[in-house]
């Protein structure tokens, strides 16, 4: 990813917060749709953990640019999700949709941190950056899942069926 060089360094924050709003935004509506209960709880975690990121560079912001209004861009870094969450939708799509997205917020904050101005503000984005790598993981773990299960997000319990193994005399 190739950070604009004409942002600055508050207008990178902003973007920032944005892309961590969108992410939140997207595992809520996820997690909402998923009848997996443990499919549910990693997603109810992404989102939880996207929110505290929104939280994070928000304080950041307030401490760096006290003299500045917070103003949240219309686009972040984030691609465009074209797949329909209200509509009918692939769920397998949406969670390399979802890869994708990660693996670009860890790029965004390796640059990032490169042009903050302090050492407090580059611990900070290094810690996010590792962390949505982390997220990274989590998300090809389902696709992988997903790829092998495909009625896996839709059940409550998953029952493995005819590739039960038995075990035992």
């Amino acid at each position: 990813m190739n950070l604009d060089p004409r942002l600055k360094p508050h207008e990178i924050l902003a973007v920032a917060i944005k892309s961590e709003i969108e992410a939140a935004d997207l595992y809520t509506k996820l997690y909402e749709k998923a009848k997996n209960k443990i499919l549910y709880e990693k997603l109810k975690f992404l989102a939880f953990e996207e929110g505290q990121h929104r939280k994070i560079l928000e304080k950041l912001f307030s401490e760096r640019f006290r003299e500045r209004k917070l103003e949240i861009p219309e686009k972040s870094f984030l691609p465009s999700m074209g797949i329909s969450l209200e509509r009918g939708f692939f769920v397998l799509d949406l969670f390399k949709e979802a890869l994708r997205a990660e693996k670009m917020s860890e790029e965004f904050y390796k640059e990032a941190q490169k042009r903050a101005e302090d050492n407090a503000s580059r611990k900070m984005l290094e810690y996010l950056s590792r962390v949505e790598r982390s997220h990274y993981f989590v998300i090809q773990s389902e696709i992988d899942l997903l790829s092998k299960f495909p009625n896996y997000y839709d059940v409550e319990d998953f029952h493995f069926g005819h590739d039960m193994v038995h075990i035992g005399p």
